[in-house]
């Protein structure tokens, strides 16, 4: 088991801190995405400085880097230019907290499927991360699932970038379930590059970030994937608020949903 992840609130810190300890749980802080923060050192310094008070070390945590409106692959030199400096900037972050990773995401517009756009997307995309996972050699790279309608130009990335030991898959399985691919598709065309995993509850239609057990996935299939495809990744349990995340590992641990093995009592 690659171990379980809660996303933190600095405004209740002190509860899901105790959370996190009672579950044996790492941190993924999601502060850095936004362009406003990422543009401003003094916050930056600060949001690091309130973590650090509740937590000593960072070693183990990851970080959700940029997406929003990151666009590596554009053809519009601009946009792509500012696209990378996101990236590197969320990088810079990373490094600088310690943690032993940083989170993407595709970009890609989901659904388009002409045959140029999807090669260029690999490409550019393989020699862009696999530039910033050989400048970063202790820092792990993860690449997320969007709203893919599949997971072959992922996996076609990940197979590019095989031979880079810090580069793999975040799957986020919420999302894979909006797409019209089943979960059996998306965890064999992935399995062998998957190294991180998002979780959380919907409605099969829209990105809800639900309780895990609280909306319409099965998470007793998504358990026997995991098994029977051997998985091995961290799982960060993407929900807000404490009580939320209480709710889901509960849950989780009540019904043996991966990584809780099952039978465990709660």
């Amino acid at each position: 088991m690659g171990g379980l992840y809660l996303v933190p609130d600095r405004a209740d810190m002190a509860r899901i801190g105790a959370l996190a300890d009672s579950f044996g749980c790492m941190l993924e802080y999601n502060d850095f995405y936004d362009p406003l923060v990422l543009d401003d050192p003094a916050v930056q310094a600060e949001t690091i400085d309130s973590y650090r008070a509740w937590r000593r070390d960072f070693g183990g945590d990851t970080i959700h880097g940029a997406f929003l409106d990151v666009t590596i692959h554009s053809t519009d030199p601009r946009i792509r230019d500012v696209s990378m400096l996101r990236v590197r900037q969320s990088v810079e972050i990373a490094e600088r907290m310690g943690v032993r990773g940083v989170v993407f995401h595709t970009g890609r517009l989901a659904g388009f499927r002409e045959p140029h756009y999807l090669e260029n997307w690999q490409q550019v995309n393989g020699a862009f991360f696999g530039e910033i996972a050989a400048q970063h050699p202790k820092l792990q790279i993860y690449m997320e699932n969007m709203f893919d309608e599949a997971p072959d130009i992922l996996a076609g990335l990940a197979e590019r970038l095989k031979d880079m030991p810090n580069f793999g898959v975040c799957l986020d399985y919420a999302h894979a379930m909006l797409s019209p691919c089943p979960g059996r598709e998306w965890v064999e065309a992935l399995a062998p590059y998957i190294r991180h995993m998002h979780i959380n509850d919907n409605d099969l239609r829209n990105d809800l970030h639900l309780a895990v057990g609280s909306g319409r996935i099965d998470w007793q299939e998504y358990s026997g994937l995991m098994r029977e495809y051997r998985i091995n990744a961290s799982v960060l349990v993407e929900v807000n608020g404490y009580e939320a995340q209480e709710r889901s590992l509960r849950y989780m641990k009540r019904q043996g949903i991966y990584p809780f093995e099952r039978n465990e009592v709660v």
